[in-house]
């Protein structure tokens, strides 16, 4: 079954408009949305019944606030749905307070070194993805060990007990752009985990695309709040 995971940006506890990885200028979501008219994180989950949430913590990403800013909130999602989080981990000290608001969390080259990536797999099986994590073209990184080839990042995970591999493009987040079915085939052919795909879904023609490709699922908002996508395609 392909898998259709409700992306929720969230900052400052409300949920905003993420585009093209500016995360200066994104505003709350219910300024352009046409399916919710709040920018509560409960309120959207309410209205719009997602089976799956990836949540995206932007405080702790931007470096911005107090790193319980969100934490309540993001408790309170996981307690609705199945959830995934993305709080920036950098250290293997800080993944058990996150497995504690979610059920998996999601770490990425921007913030996560190899032998962080690998020590959670080991002590946490089933409960790590991992975001490989481009913008203009290159790996975002902070670990030198990983290598600028994205086809190379995926042959050191392939030995690693992860469950899901997002390829997440930051400058094609929330523009619509469509997907690079040939690159994310080629993904698919040389990973054992399944691929999920953040970022330029545009519509339900490029979810066939993707499903053609070999991706097992698609981060949606956007679309989802333009109605590119139905509603019910997320529940």
């Amino acid at each position: 079954m392909f898998r259709m995971v409700l992306v929720l940006d969230i900052y400052n506890r409300n949920v905003v408009h993420a585009k093209g990885g500016d995360r200066k200028h994104y505003h709350p979501i219910n300024q352009t949305s046409k399916i919710c008219n709040s920018s509560n994180p409960i309120e959207i989950i309410e209205t719009v019944r997602p089976k799956e949430v990836y949540a995206a913590d932007l405080n702790i990403l931007q470096g911005t606030g107090s790193c319980n800013t969100n934490y309540e909130v993001i408790s309170s999602i996981s307690e609705k749905t199945s959830t995934m989080v993305d709080m920036g981990i950098t250290s293997f000290n800080d993944i058990s307070d996150a497995l504690s608001i979610a059920d998996k969390i999601v770490l990425g080259t921007e913030t996560a070194s190899i032998d962080v990536i690998s020590k959670a797999a080991y002590y946490y099986p089933g409960r790590i993805n991992v975001s490989i994590d481009k913008k203009d073209n290159k790996i975002l990184k902070t670990d030198p060990d990983i290598p600028d080839n994205p086809f190379e990042i995926i042959k050191i995970l392939n030995d690693v007990n992860i469950q899901d591999v997002i390829v997440l493009d930051m400058d094609s987040v929330g523009t619509s752009s469509g997907v690079d079915s040939e690159f994310l085939s080629n993904v698919v052919s040389c990973s054992k985990h399944d691929i999920l795909l953040g970022g330029g879904v545009r519509d339900v023609d490029d979810i066939e695309t993707l499903k053609n490709a070999g991706v097992k699922g698609a981060l949606v908002a956007t679309a989802l709040h333009n109605r590119s996508i139905p509603v019910e395609m997320v529940r």
